[in-house]
């Protein structure tokens, strides 16, 4: 018994670790306050995309997906900031400015769906005067497909479906933007 016990504590030990699926960025930290590069220009900001990497997607991924949604927005139901699929599998980052208004610097075959401003390239945080700080939820999805039936008029509704349906795996980052008064 003492030998089946340690034979399966040392198979254990010699698994190697999964990798763990993560997303970072140099422009926005988890918990923290968004810069106002970030921020939407109407809101005194440059609207400028978050540089974004990412590693550990599990294997099956064959594309990857993004968004970015205020979850404190219309009473907890969301407001759709930026959307990207059918980012080939072998992209792993976006630069800063890559999903600004007007940018080429998006990986071939990647299309930005339509925001809730009602554009479809990104758009930065804006969240009412006076309202506490929101919470701009940047998720990274692994895909099961090589791309989703979706285009540049595609929701955040549309997208929903389609998302959930062919999800292998997601990891997020949770910036902060309020205004003062």
């Amino acid at each position: 018994m003492r030998a089946l016990i340690l034979g399966a504590a040392l198979a254990v030990a010699a698994t190697p670790a999964l990798a763990e699926f993560r997303v970072s960025s140099t422009n926005v930290k988890s918990g923290s306050p968004m810069a106002l590069a970030q921020v939407l220009g109407s809101c005194n900001g440059q609207n400028v995309s978050p540089a974004l990497t990412w590693s550990g997607e599990p294997a099956g991924t064959q594309s990857f997906a993004l968004t970015m949604v205020d979850t404190d927005a219309q009473n907890g139901r969301g407001w759709w900031h930026w959307s990207v699929f059918n980012i080939p599998a072998s992209v792993h980052r976006l630069a800063a400015g890559a999903g600004s208004e007007g940018s080429k610097d998006l990986p071939a075959g990647a299309i930005q769906g339509r925001t809730d401003f009602g554009f479809s390239h990104y758009g930065g945080p804006c969240p009412p005067v006076g309202d506490h700080a929101h919470h701009y939820e940047i998720t990274i999805y692994a895909l099961k497909v090589p791309s989703l039936p979706l285009d540049e008029t595609a929701s955040g509704a549309q997208a929903g479906p389609s998302l959930g349906a062919n999800t292998l795996a997601t990891a997020k980052i949770v910036g902060r933007y309020g205004r003062s008064k």
